[in-house]
C-alpha cells in the first residue's frame, strides 16, 4: 500500500516539471528557412506559372519562377480552342491561412485573345454553332470554391483583366495547410474560322484564334490574410477566437491531472491509516 502512495506522488511531481524537448522549440523554428514561395505576413500575392514541356500550370508566393515560361499561347486558324487552365499551388500551402471579414481577393491577369469568343446563332461566324464559351477566372480553397469571375469585357487584343472576390458571411476563412491548397482556374473556349479559298486557294477569308496569358507579376491574386494569422497559436491549432481545439493544451490542464493524482495519493494514505486503526 505504502508503495502505492509513494508512486502516486512520484507520478504528480513528475507532471509538475518542465518538459524541454531537444532544446528550444521556437528557435529552432526560428531557424528554419522560410520558403518563399509560401504566403507570409509581408507577401500575401499568389503568382500564375506554366511550362509547356511538361504541360503543367501552377502557382506560388513568389513572384519568380526560373522553370516558368512568360506565357501561355495557344492558336488554331479554324476551330475551336479549349483553354481549361488549372493552378494549383506548387508546394503545397503548409501554412494556415485566416481569411480577413469582409475582405476582397483581387486579381489582375494579362490576356490577349483573337478570333471569336461570343455565341451568337450566326451561322457565318465562328461560334455561330453555339460552341464558345466567354472567360471564367474561378478561385478553389481545396474542392471548396471561393468565387467565379465572368468576363465579358474583353476585346481583340491585349486585356489586363481586374477582378475581386468578396468575403462573404460563407465564405470558408479558416484555411489549414494543404486541405486548403489555392487552385486557380481559367477557363474559356474561343473559335477561328479562317479559310482558303478563290482561285489556286490563294485567297484567305475568316480569322484565326489565338489566346495568350502572361506569368509572374503579370497575373497574379491578393489574397486578404488577417493579420492574426502569424500568430503561433493559430499556426499551431488554437481556435481563431483565442482558444484551443486541444484541451491537452489548456493552461492548467497539466496542473489539474497532477492535482488529482496528489489527491489519490491521500486517498490511499487515509485509507491504509483507517486500516491500521
Amino acid at each position: 500500500m505504502r508503495k502505492i502512495a509513494g508512486l502516486a506522488v512520484f507520478m504528480a511531481l513528475m507532471m509538475l516539471v518542465p518538459v524541454q524537448a531537444g532544446g528550444n522549440v521556437t528557435t529552432q523554428q526560428a531557424d528554419a528557412e522560410e520558403d518563399i514561395r509560401q504566403p507570409t505576413k509581408e507577401n500575401k500575392t499568389l503568382y500564375m506559372y506554366w511550362d509547356d514541356s511538361n504541360t503543367k500550370a501552377w502557382t506560388h508566393f513568389s513572384n519568380n519562377d526560373s522553370s516558368s515560361l512568360e506565357e501561355y499561347f495557344e492558336e488554331k486558324d479554324n476551330g475551336v480552342i479549349n483553354i481549361d487552365l488549372q493552378f494549383r499551388m506548387d508546394p503545397m500551402l503548409d501554412k494556415r491561412l485566416i481569411i480577413e471579414e469582409g475582405g476582397l481577393f483581387r486579381g489582375s491577369f494579362t490576356i490577349s485573345v483573337e478570333g471569336d469568343w461570343t455565341n451568337d446563332n450566326d451561322g457565318q461566324t465562328a461560334c455561330g454553332q453555339n460552341d464558345c464559351e466567354e472567360l471564367n477566372i474561378t478561385l478553389l480553397a481545396g474542392p471548396n470554391e471561393i468565387g467565379t469571375h465572368h468576363e465579358t469585357g474583353l476585346v481583340a487584343g491585349d486585356n489586363q483583366v481586374v477582378f475581386n472576390f468578396a468575403v462573404e458571411e460563407d465564405t470558408i476563412k479558416d484555411w489549414d495547410k494543404a486541405d486548403y491548397n489555392p487552385v486557380i482556374k481559367v477557363e474559356m473556349k474561343l473559335a477561328g474560322n479562317r479559310q482558303q479559298g478563290g482561285i489556286l486557294g490563294l485567297q484567305q477569308s475568316g480569322e484565326p484564334a489565338s489566346f495568350s496569358m502572361k506569368m509572374g507579376e503579370s497575373s497574379y491574386l491578393e489574397f486578404p490574410i488577417d493579420d492574426a494569422s502569424w500568430d503561433e497559436s493559430i499556426q499551431d491549432g488554437g481556435d481563431i477566437d483565442g482558444g484551443s481545439s486541444n484541451s491537452e493544451d489548456a493552461p492548467g490542464f497539466t496542473l489539474v491531472v497532477a492535482s488529482a493524482a496528489i489527491a489519490m495519493a491521500v486517498f490511499v494514505n487515509s485509507r491504509r491509516e483507517d486500516e491500521e486503526n
